[in-house]
């Protein structure tokens, strides 16, 4: 039996707002700030699957990927039909490349605008 279920994926950011409004362009759903944190919480809302939510962190600094001793870190897998538009929207929205030269591929990793890995993954 279970003891939990996953209610929410936070990611940690300096400015949860601009980080939710990528995220929103990318994946729908809508922006709501959290009224009793002021602009460190904000949440997106009205998407398939787990919700995301944006958390303000002093100091932050974005994960290295790949990390030299190849640990992995947390990233996203998000399941897109087709790999080159999807590139080309996500990169609008503000994300860089990290590793998308091999287009044979059925996955291409960027990072979003505060650096979380993100993969976009051909849909099955």
């Amino acid at each position: 039996m279970a003891v939990a279920t996953l209610s929410t994926v936070v990611l940690d950011c300096p400015d949860p707002v601009a980080l939710a409004g990528f995220y929103a362009g990318l994946l729908g759903g809508e922006i709501v700030e959290s009224s009793d944190s002021g602009d460190r919480w904000v949440d997106l809302t009205g998407i398939p699957g787990t919700p995301l939510a944006f958390q303000a962190a002093p100091g932050f600094v974005p994960p290295v990927w790949p990390a030299a001793d190849g640990s992995q870190q947390l990233h996203l897998d998000l399941s897109v039909p087709d790999l080159d538009v999807a590139e080309k929207q996500v990169l609008a929205l503000g994300a860089t490349v990290l590793d998308a030269a091999d287009r044979e591929r059925s996955f291409r990793v960027y990072a979003d605008p505060a650096g979380h890995p993100i993969c976009l993954c051909r849909a099955a």
